[in-house]
């Protein structure tokens, strides 16, 4: 057993400020712990979280697994850019550390696979890939990925940015794949997340929908007579 099996046909919460908002009232340690406790109140079987502090805070509030990366930059790889990224988050407590297995270069020069050896190296963590394609999972796989999660679908190609999850990615990737595949990028009701269990997932994760008032509100309201 390991804490992939205690993620099995659960939902995992992400909680995170929104990367492209610097003042989100949410970009702090403890309102993320506090949001973390709350999502696993309401029954979510682990978190997902950004940073070494939030995951630090995190790992405290609450008694499930906890899946940590590490944002960096703003372009091209920016999900645990580097190896050193990766230890940063396993030191700071993630059962599970999230890395960017896209085949585009990083800020350190090295391989994803590089990446799996120093965490291997270094901590007990498991490393999940975030990939946006068939090749790019298959490639995680053999660079020795513990699981594999659908998160960067639509955010690799230009001009690509769909509003709904790729359940046709992750159907192919669960049919190829001899690990875990987590359906996560723009999950945002319980009919998706019910379709991605009958796709195959090993679990669903919601972002946004769940965590991001500012999110949420910014949704909302383009259909209210004073934002139009």
């Amino acid at each position: 057993m390991n804490v992939l099996d205690d993620l099995a046909g659960g939902l995992i919460v992400s909680c995170q400020p929104l990367p492209d908002d610097p003042d989100d009232p949410m970009r702090d340690p403890y309102v993320q712990a506090r949001v973390a406790a709350a999502a696993v109140r309401g029954g979510a079987a682990g978190i997902r979280a950004n940073g070494p502090a939030d995951v630090t805070a995190i790992r405290a509030a609450v008694p499930v697994p906890v899946i940590g990366l590490y944002k960096a930059g703003s372009a091209d790889v920016f999900i645990t850019p580097t190896a050193a990224h990766a230890l940063e988050v396993a030191a700071a407590g993630a059962q599970v550390v999230a890395v960017d297995a896209t085949d585009r270069p990083r800020p350190d020069g090295r391989t994803f696979a590089d990446t799996v050896r120093a965490l291997r190296a270094h901590s007990d963590a498991l490393v999940l890939a975030d990939v946006s394609t068939v090749a790019e999972g298959l490639a995680a796989v053999d660079a020795g990925a513990d699981a594999v999660a659908t998160t960067l679908s639509g955010y690799t190609s230009p001009g690509r940015h769909p509003d709904g999850p790729d359940l046709d990615l992750l159907a192919r990737l669960v049919g190829l794949l001899p690990v875990p595949v987590l359906a996560e990028g723009r999950y945002r009701d319980a009919g998706q997340i019910s379709r991605a269990f009958a796709a195959g997932a090993h679990a669903v994760v919601v972002g946004n929908a769940v965590t991001s008032p500012l999110w949420i509100t910014r949704r909302l309201v383009t259909a209210v007579p004073r934002h139009r």
